[in-house]
């Protein structure tokens, strides 16, 4: 039953007329729930990749180990479950907390962030489900200069697709509509950065003609004040999660 839902749904998605446009100040709560949802569905995949690391692994082994010869079962529940819960609270912080800070700061006013500047821009992925019109998905794309040759790229930011919406060619749709707008600012490329653990992500931008430059686990420097998280760098570090930088000459 649950099966010929999820069927049905999936055809219904393929069926939606999606069209890309610009944001409008009425979009602004939808498109919040939409980063917000978007954002925290990472915190399980990346506790479970943090826990399916060799030294993590056997780290957990030890612990319970250790906690059984100095008091048995009970002790030996207790580290490891402490042991769990310390690294699903350091997954849920690194995205929670990135959440919070920027639903304060850019995505807090939309319009000014990202449409009161030429070089900036703010995309959204609009359909028609059932009479009403719903955001599927998003990206924006924040001008920059280049520190010492001066020149002038795109910074794709803000990547999200709905996940009644995966899938179906949208994420590619969203991104090459950013790449296009690039391209009319004259820009020398388009940059990104994404985590190690949305290998789908990394996948799609890929195949799209991005190349890693360079990696990096300094949460506090996500791409200037855009990405800024507020999760303190050990969280980062316990999460086995690492940023990879992206870039597409145009």
């Amino acid at each position: 039953m649950l099966e010929g839902k999820k069927k049905s749904r999936d055809v219904e998605c393929k069926q939606l007329h999606v069209v890309i446009r610009r944001f409008r100040p009425s979009d602004g709560d939808a498109i919040r729930v939409l980063f917000r949802d978007g954002i925290e569905e990472h915190i399980n995949p990346t506790f479970t990749h943090a826990m399916s690391q060799p030294l993590y692994m056997g780290l957990s082994l030890l612990l319970c180990v250790g906690g059984y010869l100095l008091g048995g079962w009970v002790l030996a529940a207790c580290t490891g479950g402490a042991w769990l819960a310390l690294v699903y609270y350091c997954s849920y912080e690194l995205y929670a907390g990135y959440v919070k800070a920027r639903l304060r700061t850019d995505m807090r006013d939309i319009q000014r962030s990202y449409l009161s500047d030429p070089d900036n821009s703010f995309f959204v992925a609009e359909a028609e489900v059932d009479g009403r019109s719903e955001c599927m998905g998003m990206v924006a794309v924040a001008g920059k200069t280049e520190p010492g040759s001066g020149q002038r790229y795109g910074e794709l930011f803000r990547m999200n697709v709905s996940s009644a919406c995966r899938r179906e060619g949208l994420g590619y749709r969203l991104a090459q509509t950013a790449i296009d707008f690039c391209k009319e600012r004259g820009f020398s490329k388009v940059a990104l950065e994404t985590t190690s653990t949305q290998r789908a992500a990394v996948a799609l931008y890929e195949k799209m003609g991005f190349t890693l430059t360079h990696t990096h686990t300094h949460s506090h420097t996500l791409t200037h004040t855009h990405t800024t998280t507020e999760s303190p760098q050990w969280v980062t570090n316990l999460t086995r999660v690492t940023i990879l930088r992206m870039e597409k000459p145009l």
